[in-house]
Order: C-alpha cells, then structure tokens, then sequence
C-alpha cells in the first residue's frame, strides 16, 4: 500500500452498542408489540404517523443517556491525524462519531437528530417537541418526517461512498452484520478496486470469508489498537 492510502471505514450497530444503545430490533424483532416494518416505511408513516413519531422520539431519547465511546474516540482522532484522503461511512443514525469528533464523516441511514420534508427536501435539526402536523419552514407542507432512510429507500451519499471505495487503499467495516445491503457489498467493491480489507468484529460476519485481515473482540479495545499501529507508521 501507499505510505498514506486513501481509506474508507464502514461502522455499525456494534460500535454504537458497545456505548449502551440497544440495537435496533428488539427480542423478536419487534418494538413495543409491532413490527419494525412497520414503523419504519413510507407506508407506516402515511397510516400512523404519532406511532412512526414516538418510535423514534423513544430513540432520541435513549442516546440522550449514552457518551462515544474509545471505539468513536479513536476514530475521531484518526480523522483528525491522517494526512490522506478518509471517509467514515457509518450505517448508524446517532450521532456518536460526531459527538467524538469525527468530521470526514457520511450517515447512509440517516440521522435521528435531523427532520426531512417529503415535499421539498429542506433538512432542520430535531430540536424539541416537533409532533407530526409540524408545517415545513421552507415550503409549509405539512408534515416533516424523520430524516432516516426507511425500508425500501435509497441509502444516503451512493455516488460519494461508490467514489471513495473506487479510490481506496484500504477498507475497514467495524461492528457491522454484513447481512444488510448495499453496505454487506462493500467489502467486494473495495477488493475489485484493489484495496486491502479488513474486518475488526466481535464476531464474524456474514461476509468475514472476503476480507484479507479479520479480528474479532469488542470494538473499544480493537479499534484503539488498530489505530494507534497505523498513527505510529
């Protein structure tokens, strides 16, 4: 690899859990009696919009209670250090990495703290109380929306993450199931462009048998590791 290649990192739901945030789905799949799918789809949100509303309400709440932890903290500081190009991808819709410092940073899922209309696409911070009649500030449509991409929508950032995986010298995915796509695809997109992969889990993930270095233990010890050997050179 070049002395400072062009990395791209992938983190999931085990990197923000290991802060106490609970996964997404709960036993069984289910929140509070229903059906992930459905309150998190267009069609949920259409038919009961309140029920859509307190889901993620309840989300916010929970990460007012939960700090980055070293995991977050030494992403930031590689952010903060590396002199080549980065981009830190993350499936998660908290804003941990940014609370760490993280900065070259994109959310593909969204983000919890932000509201999105329908009808023009302005963004505001979920600041507050906003129930679901809330009216647009740009164009007085009706309703904003949670800024997250639902089941059976497009992942934010495509063409800058696809960009920065073609360019890549190495990619990493931490804490992820590598069961969910577009980003379980990832790592293959990285290999055809001739990156170096790695996969730093607590266990092995769906796609563990495509990555060239594989090590598996709690993402608040092994990222620190990982980082702190590729600051040192």
């Amino acid at each position: 690899m070049p002395d400072r290649p062009s990395i791209v990192i992938l983190t999931g739901a085990g990197v923000s859990a290991e802060s106490g945030l609970a996964t997404f789905r709960g036993p069984g799949g289910l929140w509070e009696g229903h059906r992930v799918e459905d309150v998190c789809t267009p069609e949920a949100l259409a038919a009961d919009p309140a029920l859509v509303h307190r889901f993620y309400d309840a989300r916010r709440a929970a990460l007012a209670t939960v700090n980055p932890n070293a995991a977050h903290l030494a992403l930031a500081r590689l952010d903060a250090a590396w002199p080549g190009d980065l981009l830190l991808v993350t499936q998660n819709v908290d804003d941990l990495h940014e609370r760490a410092g993280s900065r070259r940073l994109v959310h593909m899922h969204g983000a919890l703290l932000s509201a999105l209309c329908a009808a023009c696409g302005h963004r505001r911070d979920w600041s507050g109380d906003l129930p679901p009649a809330t009216p647009c500030p740009a164009c007085d449509a009706p309703m904003l929306r949670p800024d997250i991409v639902f089941f059976g929508e497009m992942p934010y950032d495509m063409d800058r993450i696809g960009d920065a995986i073609a360019r890549a010298d190495l990619f990493v995915s931490i804490g992820t199931s590598g069961a969910v796509y577009p980003a379980a695809g990832f790592v293959r997109l990285a290999a055809q462009a001739g990156a170096r992969t790695m996969e730093l889990n607590l266990e092995p993930s769906a796609g563990s048998h495509n990555f060239d270095d594989r090590r598996f233990g709690p993402a608040s010890r092994l990222v620190p590791e990982w980082v702190d050997a590729l600051l040192a050179g």
